[in-house]
């Protein structure tokens, strides 16, 4: 049985871990995260489409309260165009085809455009 003097086995074990590290304390570097690059969904006026159909748009795609599905309804009358939102690619691409999609259905001929933010 090997006995070794009293601290000995404490030096060697500070020691390995001086070597690992050269006695420098190593932090951990969190990834930095990017935030996804935004587009604004933009309803654009026409002649034929009801306010009505704007606003149910608006409510039932963009969760728009009533008030706000009718100031951006009144926006896209007055000014032409109106933002619904803005959303990750993915996200306002999706809300840009199911907009056009319900539109033919009913019949209307309103459009969404994607625009950077």
């Amino acid at each position: 049985m090997l006995v070794l003097p009293a601290g000995h086995a404490l030096r060697c074990i500070v020691g390995s871990q001086k070597e690992q590290t050269d006695g420098a304390v190593q932090e951990r570097v969190a990834p930095k995260q990017q935030k996804p690059t935004l587009y604004k969904v933009v309803l654009l006026n026409d002649d034929y489409t009801t306010m009505e159909f704007v606003i149910h748009v608006l409510e039932s795609v963009f969760q728009k309260s009533p008030a706000e599905a009718y100031r951006v309804m009144m926006q896209v009358h007055v000014n032409g165009r109106g933002i619904a939102g803005v959303y990750p690619w993915e996200v306002a691409e999706t809300k840009v085809d199911t907009v056009t999609s319900m539109a033919r259905d009913a019949g209307y001929p309103l459009l969404a455009a994607l625009e950077d933010e």
